[in-house]
This record gives structure tokens, sequence and C-alpha cells, in this order.
């Protein structure tokens, strides 16, 4: 079965909602909470959000070496040109942090394309020049080792590992300063509208514990009490 397509609607309303948000929308829908561990950003400020382009990198071996397609059809070169302003450049380096995925060269092409972001869960080289690049960028780490002498890239829009959580091509993707969260394309839009709504009750909490200056625990966890003030003083009715 194919997976929804996530609009670009979609995408502009998670990209102002805080990962932990979408978190905590996820984790009351039942779905896992899909962190990227250890995928820092490289220069905070900035939100991210597009659809997946995933790409998986394998150990090295001479046989490897000389089946990987060469020159503009190596799968990264494949990858990057399947990316724009709506979509991340995902990239499972199994968690290898020190063994860099791409730099300057390589990550210059996604600048020309507009795309909206890469994440990985290895390192990056040229760090000075991917900041000056202006688009998001997430790894566990800037290095300046080589990664072919490691790893390769070999598969393109398969369902990938990166930091633990499962990628699947044209998953939305998300990330600020506290990190990047992968959210399933087939709840993509839900997410979105409860975690608007966490976002609005969330205010609506703060604000009343501002004036009663109580304990947090009065109403958060959201509780009865707090859902039932929010429903009746906003006229808001809460999300099924």
């Amino acid at each position: 079965m194919s997976e929804p397509y996530v609009s670009d609607e979609t995408l502009a309303a998670l990209r102002e909602i805080p990962t932990q948000t979408a978190i905590d929308a996820m984790y009351k829908m039942g779905w896992p909470m899909g962190f990227v561990e250890g995928a820092e950003p490289l220069s905070l400020g900035q939100k991210m959000a597009g659809r997946a382009i995933t790409l998986r990198f394998v150990p090295t071996r001479p046989d490897l070496q000389a089946d990987k397609p060469k020159d503009e059809l190596s799968p990264e070169y494949v990858a990057i040109e399947m990316c724009g302003p709506g979509e991340v450049l995902v990239i499972d380096a199994m968690r290898w942090r020190y063994s860099s995925v791409g730099g300057d060269i390589k990550f210059f092409r996604l600048k020309q394309l507009a795309a909206a972001g890469i994440v990985t869960d290895g390192g990056v080289r040229d760090s000075v020049s991917l900041k000056e690049y202006g688009f998001p960028v997430y790894a566990a780490s800037k290095t300046a080792k080589q990664g072919g002498a490691e790893f390769l890239p070999w598969q393109v829009n398969g369902a990938i590992q990166c930091g633990g959580a499962l990628v699947r091509p044209g998953d939305a993707v998300i990330g600020d300063d506290d990190g990047v969260v992968v959210i399933p394309a087939r709840i993509a839009d839900e997410v979105a509208a409860r975690a608007r709504e966490h976002m609005d009750v969330e205010d609506f909490v703060k604000a009343r514990l501002d004036s009663e200056r109580c304990s947090p625990g009065r109403y958060y966890p959201f509780n009865e009490r707090a859902w039932d003030l929010y429903e009746s003083e906003t006229g808001r009715k809460r999300l099924p």
C-alpha cells in the first residue's frame, strides 16, 4: 500500500510545531515517538520540515566498491537530485557518528536545489561551508574523516533507520533546536492538528498557572479539570 502524500500545506503547519509537541501528539496516538537520536543541529535557530528522501549507507568491501554505480549514478547523487524545497535528505549512516556522509562539494548541489535539509546519524565534513549554505543540517558530529574508506552509499528511497527511528520515503521530517522527529506520512495531518491543539491548551494552562500561582500538577499532565476549563472558557471542543 502506498503512503499518503504529505502536502506543502501540512508541511507548513508542521514547521510551526516544536519537535517535542509532535512527539507528545504521536505518543498519545499510540505511535513511536520518532526521535532521531544523535542528530544535532549544525546551526541553531533554524526550523525544518520536509518529505523524506532516504539514503542508506553500508560497510565498504572491495566487491561492493566494484558493484556500486559510478559518477552521477552513484546512489548519493541520485538521492540528492530527488530533493527540492519540500524534501529532506535522510541518511542512514548506521550510527557511525565520526564517519562522513558528505561535505562541501556533494551538498553544494542541495543548496542549488533549495532542499529543505539534511539529517544523518553519521558525521558531516566541511561544517563551515555547510553553515553558509543556509539550509538546516542535522548530524551526529562534525568530522574530518573521509567516509569512503569505511562505508558507501548503497540504496535510495527504501525504508531505513536513522538514529533509531524508522524512516520511510515520503514521511514528514521536522527539526528545530531540540532535534529531529520523523512523522509517518499517513498520520501527518492528524499530528499537525493534535499538536496545534496541544500548543493551545499549553498556553491556556500556563496562563492559569500564572494567575493562580499553583503547582503545575493541578492541570498538568492535562487532566479533565484542565480540559473542562479549556472548553468552557475558550468555547473550543477537544479533538476526539
